[in-house]
């Protein structure tokens, strides 16, 4: 017979494995379905009550009836609140069953929760109390708690496979338009805002809304949509691109910001050959965008270029493009039988070595090639043909700038640059190089030209990088040394490594995130490099495959995974098989 004392402790055992959200959800789990929907509705109701007393804090909250960009994002978490809600119990429930809505109300409760106190709290630092807090920020709090009480009492249940959601072809296909068409508009709308915390706040709960759908498992399902409609994919991608700069205005600051980030990503994507697919610690890769920027400018019309030659664009980006492979080769070559971090020492060697070339070569310690420390200033725009790239043009009623013409430029450098990228890593060297970057030894056993794939790859990363940069010197008007610093090859590394190595859509999130995010936070400016530290350092602890992982690199990290590979092949065998009947 059991003791008191074996019973207490088996009750205390059981107690310790009852977790939290159990315990906050066992008091309210009868009332627990309409207290979600009435938070929401509180959530939203509050919103359209002004949040604080003055118009100066986080763009402008103190406006009853006129809901602010920081209410709007309250205004869309209630909406998807109710969205879930009915999904676990209502009309939406057939979307329940392939979806876990009572995780997504969870995370979205949680997450709408911690936001709304820390916009209370900024409104209390900004205006100077929490006494300016107006009614309407307290009762969305108010709303976001009892959304969060109200999820953790519902039972999470277990959903169907989402491989076997099958929908009619059109809707999946609607359901990528719909897609794109946020991305289009969201981007648009992201860079229309100026103030800084505004900022950091949106792309917040970005994150947030992001990581809940991925817990409600839509972004599995949307994965498998987009493999089954590859080419709908590509051109709505092809399309949202193209059409972005129609979505501005005119802006040339936000263009300005866009070119920037297509000339990163393209210089980042042939730094993932490098360090992506080959495995190479590159630490000076800026170099060779700068060798195809000082090409581009000495041969320009520039009064400051020191080449009077002036031949063909396209001549130019090949001549710049075949410089910078050629330093590629010559630092590879005595190098690349190095490997880790005496590789990187070299290649940081390298990249010191070529600005500090670039500011000999004025004419008295060199040849007079780049002026110097002065560089190649006064550097005017492009002109192919009797298209001028300096002049704005109208394109249906839309005013289109100097940066959206340089835009449109470097947008098809990048689709270039993907589709080498592309071909040469779904190709046997692609898998030459994947074989070095997993263990040398074992790919030179098997007959692997490891040393002559290593040179390849310095060299096509470096011939990607001059590509791009024959055209940055016309966007930058000028060239110098200090625009290829160590700094610089950093933040390369970086797009690559929080991207996701070896993918195309996660350098170019990557890129995108680096390069936007200090334009936008200029108020946290001398805490940058802090702040990318620490994202990495979470990145690497959290998720070490990056925010979009490669297939093959996916399964190293996750061993589930490998499943869920084998689990979308079967059902394409599957698919095809019925095709074909």
């Amino acid at each position: 017979m059991s003791t008191s004392t074996d019973i207490e402790t088996t009750y205390a055992d059981d107690a310790e494995k009852v977790s939290l959200w159990d315990r906050i959800g066992r008091p309210v789990a009868p009332f627990a379905w309409p207290m979600v929907l009435a938070g929401a509705v509180i959530l939203a109701a509050g919103c359209f009550l002004s949040w604080s007393y003055t118009d100066e804090v986080l763009g402008d909250l103190s406006i009853d009836f006129y809901p602010g960009a920081v209410q709007n994002l309250m205004i869309i978490a209630a909406v998807l609140a109710v969205i879930f809600a009915l999904m676990y119990r209502g009309p939406f429930s057939r979307l329940g069953e392939w979806l876990a809505s009572a995780t997504a109300l969870r995370v979205l409760g949680l997450g709408t929760t911690v936001f709304m106190a820390l916009v209370i709290a900024l409104i209390g630092v900004q205006a100077g109390g929490l006494v300016n807090v107006m009614p309407g920020a307290w009762i969305s709090f108010v709303g976001a708690v009892l959304i969060l009480l109200g999820a953790a009492g519902l039972t999470p249940r277990a959903s169907k496979d989402p491989l076997h959601a099958h929908l009619p072809s059109w809707l999946e296909i609607l359901t990528i338009v719909a897609l794109l068409a946020i991305v289009l508009f969201g981007a648009a709308y992201v860079l229309d805002i100026e103030d800084g915390t505004v900022f950091s706040l949106v792309v917040l709960f970005t994150g947030l809304v992001a990581f809940t759908l991925t817990r409600a498992g839509f972004f599995t399902w949307v994965g498998i949509i987009a493999q089954t409609h590859r080419r709908v994919l590509m051109l709505g991608a092809v399309a949202v691109a193209f059409l972005f700069p129609f979505t501005q205005d005119g802006s040339d600051a936000n263009m300005s910001i866009a070119t920037q980030v297509l000339i990163f990503a393209s210089t980042a994507l042939g730094l993932n050959i490098v360090v992506g697919l080959a495995g190479l610690l590159d630490l000076g890769y800026i170099a060779f965008l700068g060798a195809g920027a000082y090409v581009g400018a000495m041969f320009s019309h520039s009064a400051f270029a020191t080449i009077g030659w002036k031949p063909n664009f396209l001549l130019v980006v090949i001549f710049g493009a075949l410089v910078s492979a050629t330093l590629g080769l010559i630092i590879g070559s005595p190098t690349l039988r190095v490997s880790g971090d005496y590789l990187a020492i070299v290649t940081l060697a390298f990249g010191e070595i070529f600005r500090l070339a670039m500011g000999n070569l004025d004419g008295q310690d060199g040849p007079r090639l780049t002026n110097g420390p002065n560089g190649i200033p006064a550097i005017p725009d492009l002109e192919i043909g009797s298209f001028n790239f300096g002049e704005t043009h109208e394109v249906f009623g839309i005013t289109l700038g100097r940066f959206a013409n340089y835009y449109f430029l470097l947008l098809v450098v990048a689709a270039i640059i993907i589709t080498v990228f592309t071909r040469l890593n779904n190709s046997r060297i692609g898998r030459g190089w994947i074989a070095i970057r997993e263990d040398e030894k074992a790919a030179e056993a098997m007959g692997v030209n490891t040393f002559g794939l290593k040179l390849f790859a310095f060299a096509g990363g470096a011939f990607l990088a001059g590509m791009a940069g024959t055209i940055k010197a016309h966007h930058d008007v000028s060239v110098t040394p200090d625009q290829y610093i160590f700094l610089e090859s950093a933040f390369l590394l970086a797009a690559v490594v929080l991207g996701g190595m070896g993918t195309v859509a996660g350098v170019l999130i990557g890129a995108t995130i680096l390069k936007l995010m200090p334009e936008k936070l200029r108020f946290v400016a001398d805490y940058r490099l802090l702040i990318f530290g620490l994202l990495l350092v979470l990145m690497m602890r959290f998720r070490p495959e990056g925010l979009v992982a490669s297939k093959r690199r996916q399964l190293e990290f996750h061993e589930e995974d490998e499943e869920l590979a084998d689990r979308v092949e079967e059902v394409h065998l599957v698919e095809e098989q019925e095709a074909k009947a």
